[in-house]
């Protein structure tokens, strides 16, 4: 009778364990299990070389959300259509800016949104008009070597 009461204590503290250390993964690997609490956006851009899924997107180089999936524009084939996904307490006016911007010389692309002074804010499934495409560093190198700049 006593070895079943040990027995118990210690599955009873071996799941206690298990489940914190799964919390533990999932927060630390900043995870969601059920989605989250965001809206999503989108912005067409005629570049976004080098920017992946998962990607952070920043105001005033705060985090505020992250790039969802990216897409070819199904009407022009000629342009990215990024999907962001911004925190619900966010709002972002509707004349903002979003461009591809990366971290230091050789670092990871991001999208950074610059706000303007607009009144209205964008809603889930909105999207932001003025892009500005990521800066090609090999086209500006190759253009600066064979004198074309």
């Amino acid at each position: 009778m006593n070895m079943a009461k040990l027995e118990m204590i210690v599955g009873t503290f071996m799941i206690i364990g298990i489940l914190c250390l799964g919390y533990l993964s999932i927060k630390l690997g900043k995870m969601e299990l059920v989605g989250g609490d965001y809206y999503t956006v989108s912005a067409k851009f005629d570049s976004v070389s080098g920017l992946k899924s998962g990607a952070r997107v920043e105001i005033a180089g705060v985090e505020i959300g992250k790039v969802d999936r990216i897409v070819l524009d199904s009407k022009g084939w000629d342009q990215a259509l990024a999907y962001l996904k911004i925190k619900s307490g966010i709002k972002v006016s509707d004349d903002v800016i979003a461009s591809v911007h990366t971290s230091g010389i050789i670092g990871d692309k991001f999208i950074m949104l610059k706000p303007g002074g607009s009144e209205r804010f964008l809603k889930n499934n909105d999207v932001i008009r003025e892009t500005e495409s990521a800066i090609d560093i090999e086209d500006l190198i190759s253009k600066f070597i064979h004198g074309k700049v």
